[in-house]
Formats: structure tokens, sequence, C-alpha cells
């Protein structure tokens, strides 16, 4: 392919390109929860097997993120990209044939992984797209945005395809869409990449942290059905936390490692993983608590679901493409970041006291309101808190770290909560209480518990952060402006990516 030249036009339309296919991969974490009992009656599954449905793909989804950050950096960011769109892309057909159960399930394993390889270097390629802080603070808000707010999106058009068509066109519509997002990728996206220093694939470390991350994935999602004291549970959390001491003692040995352990002594990124594992955890109660709230209590229809949460997205993208990126270039990244999480906080407290016979403009709107706004503030400056302290050769690696810790962060809260909500749910059963009432209760208790990880990730931000330093914009002419990534100072890795006040 001709080595695609750029120009500011040219760098948007790159950067629509890497939403859209960033935008297909997040609608499909959510989108298929809607059509489940139309899977189940069409292809025979269990109650038991039909979760599989949506675990083969979080299994390999989790457990590939950093080895795709990894391969991009060593092979190519826009080659990883190109090449997990594909994979997704024909995983997506295959799912939407399917005609067995095995045939399903593997195929979405396939989408999983597809899944992660693009995922994982697609913030890398935003970062050297964009090397002025304006424009970067400004493109960071739109990838923002799609990644934060896919989800929720995916819940109406999953309720929109399922009703009106048939549940495989969940999976058929991305076909048309990947195939445009791969021509359009290699038109548009430059291809240039950071060399390595020695460009060897880590298998043994590869090996050892994809299968611990797995383990964990499926011990998380599998916790509060077979128990989280159980021998099962606690032996594979035990067996992936092994895994992951093995992984650290091979990096620390080998010559060319998958993941340089040194990369955790840089300050703002060790914090972000922090922050971003907490926010995670306290983002999915809101999604998928506050979901349960409207159909099992307020009695809400799926597509009624996916519309009450349209205010939220519709403020969240606002914000995200405006307002946060000049929040962040104003006064840093520490104060927006930890104003966007308060409110978060804010949001889930409020929760607290929806009622079993609320209305949706009294007890759901102002808490979504909140919520919208404030994941709206913070998605931002925490991935460029994320990615400030990293040199170019490691972007992909440190761009698979941030996906990672969002991606667990979110698994293990989600089971945390839901496994506490059920429990208060049960215990107010045992009491008296009616199904619904008991259900609330739960619900209250969980709500609780998000915001107090809200509020711990504010209070993290706010202690660890520390404050970058201005990175000047690329002059015409340099690399920089032809889609080439900005060299780091030979012995200085923590120039920031935005030019920010000092507020450590």
């Amino acid at each position: 392919m001709p080595a695609v030249t750029m120009t500011e036009r040219t760098r948007w339309l790159a950067l629509y390109v890497l939403c859209l296919g960033t935008l297909m991969i997040v609608l499909d974490t959510t989108i298929v929860n809607v059509a489940l009992p139309s899977i189940r009656a069409d292809l025979g599954f269990s109650s038991s097997s039909l979760a599989w449905v949506v675990n083969a793909y979080l299994l390999t989804f989790g457990g590939c993120l950093l080895l795709g950050g990894r391969l991009g950096d060593l092979f190519g960011h826009r080659r990883l990209f190109v090449a997990g769109i594909s994979l997704f892309t024909l995983a997506s057909l295959c799912c939407g044939l399917a005609t067995s159960r095995g045939m399903l399930v593997s195929a979405r394993a396939a989408q999983g992984i597809g899944g992660a390889l693009a995922s994982a270097v697609s913030l890398s390629l935003m970062m050297n797209l964009f090397t002025e802080p304006a424009d970067r603070a400004k493109a960071m808000g739109v990838l923002g945005f799609v990644a934060s707010g896919g989800g929720s999106i995916g819940v109406l058009l999953g309720g929109v395809l399922t009703s009106a068509i048939d549940w495989r066109w969940i999976f058929l519509v991305n076909p048309p869409i990947g195939v445009a997002v791969v021509v359009l990728a290699f038109r548009l996206v430059p291809s240039a990449r950071v060399q390595s220093v020695v460009r060897r694939l880590d298998l043994a470390g590869a090996a050892t942290v994809t299968a611990s991350l797995m383990i964990a994935v499926y011990a998380i999602v599998n916790g509060n059905q077979a128990g989280w004291t159980s021998t099962q549970t606690l032996g594979l959390l035990g067996a992936a936390a092994g895994l992951l001491a093995l992984f650290c003692v091979i990096e620390s040995r080998v010559a060319a490692p998958l993941m340089p352990l040194a990369l955790f002594r840089l300050r703002n990124l060790a914090t972000a993983n922090l922050v971003g594992v907490l926010w995670a955890a306290a983002m999915f109660a809101w999604f998928f608590l506050s979901a349960l709230y409207l159909q099992l209590v307020l009695g809400y229809s799926p597509l009624e679901v996916g519309l009450a949460f349209l205010p939220a997205n519709v403020i969240m993208g606002a914000l995200s493409v405006g307002l946060s990126g000049r929040l962040v270039m104003r006064f840093g990244i520490k104060p927006p970041l930890a104003a966007g999480l308060l409110l978060a906080a804010a949001g889930l407290a409020l929760f607290t006291r929806a009622p079993v016979h609320g209305t949706f403009v009294l007890d759901v709107l102002p808490s979504m309101l909140l919520l919208g706004t404030g994941a709206g503030i913070a998605f931002n400056p925490v991935l460029l808190a994320a990615m400030s302290d990293v040199a170019p050769e490691e972007s992909g690696l440190a761009s698979g770290i941030v996906n990672t810790s969002f991606q667990m962060g979110g698994a293990l809260g989600l089971a945390v909560l839901a496994s506490l909500a059920a429990s208060r749910t049960g215990s107010l059963r045992v009491g008296g209480e009616g199904a619904r009432a008991a259900l609330v209760g739960g619900y209250h208790l969980s709500f609780a518990l998000g915001a107090l990880f809200a509020l711990a990730a504010a209070g993290t931000a706010t202690a660890l952060l520390r404050a970058g330093r201005a990175q000047q914009p690329a002059p015409e002419g340099d690399p920089a402006r032809q889609g080439e990534p900005v060299p780091a100072p030979e012995h200085d890795h923590a120039a920031a990516a935005l030019p920010v006040a000092d507020c450590a």
C-alpha cells in the first residue's frame, strides 16, 4: 500500500475511522445481552450454557489485550488494528450465520481476539496521529466518548434490531462496517511505527500473562454462580495469581520482555491504571445495575432502557468532544479528572434513593445527568494521564495495559457488586420484604459501594498523579506532521502529552 500523506483533514478522517472500528467493538459488549432470550430459543441453549455467548467473548478479549498492545509495538500499530478488525468482522459473519451452539460460542471467542487486537492499539494510533496538545485533547475526547458511550448505545440498537428484524442482525450489521473500516484504514491511517530495539516476541511471557488473564476473567464471571469462597473460584484465582507471578519472573530475566516491569515505575501510568480499575468498577455498577433497576423494578422494555440512557450519552458526548479537552488545557489533568469522578460518585449516590415506584424524571434522570457529566469530563484526562509518561516505542503496550485495567476492573467490580446485591436481596426476602422492594434494597447497597469506588478513584488521582510538563507542537516538516511518532527525549520519558498547569 502507498504511504498515507497526512494533512489536517486526513488526520481527522483517520480518527473517525479509528472511532468507527472502536464503536463496532464496544457495541458488541452490550448489544448481545438484549438478544440472549431469542438466541436461547433459536439455538437451544440451556440457562447455564447461554452465559457462554457472553463469557467466550469476555475471556478472549480480556486475555489478549496486553499481547495485542505489544504486537502492535513490534509489528506496526496499523497492521494490528487492521488484522483485529478483519478477524472481528469475519467472526461477526460466522456469529450471524451460526447454526449451532458450538459455532456461535467459537465465533464469539474469535470476536474477542479480534476486538482485543484492534482495541489494544487504537489509543496509541490516535496519540501518534495528533501531536499538537489542543488537537490531541479534542481527539482524545472523541475517542473517549465512543469508548465510554458505545455500551449504552448497544442496548438501544440491540433492542431495535432484535425486535424489528432478528437476533442475527446484531452480528450481521458488522461485516459491511468492518470492511469499510479496513479499506479506509489503509487509505487514511499512517502505517509508520516506532522501531523497537529488539523485534522479538517474548513467547513465554505472552503465554503466561494471557493464560493468567483468561483464568482470572473466567473465575470472575463465574464467581456468582460457583460461589466466591468455593474451591473452584479460589483455585482459579490462585492459579491466575501464580501465573502472573511467573510472568513477572520471566519479564525480569528475558532480554526482550513482553512488558518491561520498569513501566510501572512511571508514576502517571501506574496511577492512571489504578484509577481506571476503580472507575471501571463504579461505571459498570451504574450501567448494568441501573439497567436492571429499570427493567426488573420499573418494568421498562429493553428499548425503553436504551432510551433512558440517551440523555447521559448526549451529555457525555458533548462534554468529551468539547469541554473536557478545554478543561485539561486550562487546568491540567488532575482537577478535571477528580471533578468528573466526584460527579460520577454523586450520581451513583443519588441512585441509592431510587424507590420501588420511581419515575424517570424524578428518580432516574438526575442520576443519569450527573453520571453522564462526570464520565464526559473524566474519560479524556484519565487516558491522557496513562499515556503521558510513555515512550513512543511502548505506546501500544501502554494502550493495552490501560484497556486491560478497565476491562478487569469492570468485570471484577460488576461481579462483586452484583453478588453483594443478590445477597442483600436474598436477606431482605427472608426478612419478609416483597420481591421488588428486596431487589431495590440490593441495588441500593451496590450503588453505594460503586459511589465509594468513584470517590476512591478521585482521591487516588488527586493524591498520586503528577502534573506533566508541556509538549511543544511539532513544527511544519517534522516527521510527526507526516504521521510519524515523535521520539521521546533520550533520558526523559516523562514529557506529558499536554501543556498542563502545575497542579501537583
